[in-house]
């Protein structure tokens, strides 16, 4: 997901914004700019392609009946998928042969297979799943597609979102709660209700992170945006998005482009008589 920005030449402005796009800001606005503004194509990965096969069968494993959800199941669905998705023009090439592929895929049937480790798909029916939601905040727009929403036993809201990837450690797995709080915040604005809690089921491991939520919290995640989406417009006015050197940059697809490294090859190349 992209924000949308509308750019006059004396009024830029920023449009619609999603949690992801949002996060890249917060993360380094060179790298929203990279994504959102120039819309720099990137290489699609074997874990991207993992992630998105895998959304959409966990997806799928909730339309069918109750007793059907099994491990089986879900491997059918992840096959099915792929044989859906992998002609599409982002996953071309990934693999260098069959042999490779098929690797690929038995890896992702055994990361897929922790999923029943966490919960059990048999004991509920989610609220809704890959919720497309586009909700006005009092003048910023914000835009994105939620994993999947439930009820708990007393009836209260829960989100959770599906993560591929290894988990963070425990003591920075609050910073990953930042695209699911403003998903919280554009439920609350759509339905009136606060959900209760948030959840991150991160498969490669597994491990299920879970935060508890409240309208405080929601509260201080509203000024949050709103500073962000006026330092965007901020950024698009003048031109200016600094980058932000980081952990994260080891797996920016963009480091060989971006101004925070062009020093560092000045300096590592020879010097000239």
């Amino acid at each position: 997901m992209i924000a949308h920005v509308t750019v006059e030449l004396e009024n830029p402005r920023l449009e619609t914004l999603s949690p992801s796009r949002a996060g890249d800001f917060k993360t380094c606005p060179q790298l929203f700019k990279f994504r959102a503004i120039d819309r720099l194509p990137e290489p699609t990965s074997i874990y991207q392609a993992r992630g998105t096969t895998a959304h959409i069968a966990l997806q799928r494993l909730f339309d069918d009946p109750l007793d059907e959800r099994t491990p089986d199941r879900l491997f059918d669905l992840f096959r099915e998928a792929w044989t859906e998705v992998r002609g599409e023009e982002e996953f071309e090439g990934l693999f260098a042969d069959e042999d490779e592929e098929r690797k690929w895929g038995l890896e992702s049937l055994e990361l897929l297979g922790n999923y029943f480790a966490i919960e059990d798909p048999k004991s509920f029916d989610p609220e809704d799943r890959e919720l497309d939601m586009l909700e006005d905040l009092d003048g910023i727009v914000i835009r994105g597609i939620l994993d999947r929403i439930d009820r708990d036993a007393d009836g209260q809201l829960i989100i959770t979102d599906y993560k591929t990837g290894k988990a963070p450690p425990e003591k920075y797995a609050l910073s990953s709660f930042f695209a699911l709080k403003i998903y919280a915040l554009l439920i609350r604005k759509r339905t009136g209700e606060t959900p209760k809690e948030l959840r991150l089921l991160y498969l490669n491991g597994p491990t299920l992170y879970r935060l508890p939520i409240d309208d405080q919290q929601l509260d201080a995640m509203d000024v949050q945006l709103r500073a962000l989406w006026k330092a965007i417009e901020r950024a698009l006015a003048t031109d200016r998005f600094p980058t932000r050197r980081g952990r994260l940059c080891d797996w920016c697809s963009f480091q060989e482009i971006c101004p925070a490294w062009a020093d560092d090859e000045v300096q590592a190349s020879p010097s000239h008589a």
